[in-house]
């Protein structure tokens, strides 16, 4: 069932649903068959649960304790804030301090956070075999690396970890720790970093390693960048090459500068030959991938 967001559900309509939702706690069942009759989501469906049970708790609670929310109540709001509003610690802090909201210290607030963190698994699994297609790369974390693999398709994190190296073996132990989460990888892309390509190898001696396009790309485009520098410095040299011989006087001095400004003269119609084809070259991409862009 494809759920849209319901703007039609009047506030009536939405107490019918928290009702439903609470005449029927425990059934086994009755979660599911309460959103198919709404054509909601289960999500919503809690959502709006935790919204009433909330306001209710509000409108019935003694005023003088209303000032300061319980913690059990903030867990959500730290999350919520930290992960969809992209507010740092300090920031979450402070948000608290204005609303004397307790605990609020950034130390607790961090402190939180990485015990919520260590209950995730950094890696999936899965109930039986899935062929996937690995996108890997390395992010960083104060000068260390994160090894973070993802499925192609839908994008999925299928691990993340923090390592103490990106070398060959650490990232073969990476794929062969998702190869007992029943993941088979038939390919993966990446850039060519030496350690991560040599460890996927290793681990997945069947599966088709390709560079991806940004890399390759970003790379072709500081070629061309490099290339068109080679050019202007080589017609420089032959413009200094040129004004030598146009100053030379004696007979042998005219044929050595001749010769000189000959060698210039061809290794600078070289450099701008390789920079002019490659230019094109790219140029011609562009054109055919909107994506691909000089920056």
């Amino acid at each position: 069932m494809k759920f849209t967001r319901r703007h039609d559900l009047d506030p009536q309509t939405r107490i019918d649903i928290v009702k439903a939702v609470w005449t029927h706690q425990g059934i086994y069942g009755k979660m599911s068959e309460i959103a198919q009759a709404y054509r909601i989501s289960r999500t919503f469906l809690y959502q709006l649960s935790w919204a009433a049970k909330h306001h209710l708790e509000e409108l019935f609670s003694d005023p003088q304790h209303l000032i300061e929310p319980p913690e059990w109540l903030l867990e959500p709001w730290i999350l919520m804030l930290r992960l969809e509003g992209k507010c740092s610690i300090p920031s979450i802090a402070s948000m608290f301090k204005h609303f004397d909201y307790h605990p609020n210290s950034v130390g607790y607030l961090s402190q939180y956070l990485q015990d919520y963190g260590r209950c995730i698994p950094s890696i999936l699994s899965m109930a039986e075999k899935k062929v996937v297609f690995y996108l890997s790369d390395e992010i960083f974390a104060i000068g260390v690396p994160i090894l973070v693999t993802l499925e192609a398709q839908s994008t999925a994190i299928l691990k993340i970890e923090l390592a103490a190296d990106r070398s060959a073996p650490t990232w073969q132990r990476h794929f062969e720790e998702l190869g007992k989460h029943l993941f088979h990888s038939i390919g993966m892309a990446s850039d060519r970093g030496t350690g991560l390509v040599a460890g996927y190898q290793a681990a997945c001696q069947d599966g088709r390693w390709v560079c991806d396009q940004f890399h390759e790309f970003q790379a072709l485009f500081h070629r061309c960048q490099q290339l068109e520098r080679n050019a202007y410095g080589a017609i420089a040299k032959e413009h200094d090459a040129a004004n030598l011989f146009d100053h030379a006087k004696s007979e042998a001095n005219l044929q050595k500068r001749l010769e000189q400004y000959q060698r210039t003269h061809q290794a600078c119609e070289q450099a701008m030959a390789r920079y002019d084809q490659l230019a094109i070259l790219l140029q011609w991409l562009r054109e055919i991938l909107p994506l691909c862009s000089p920056s």
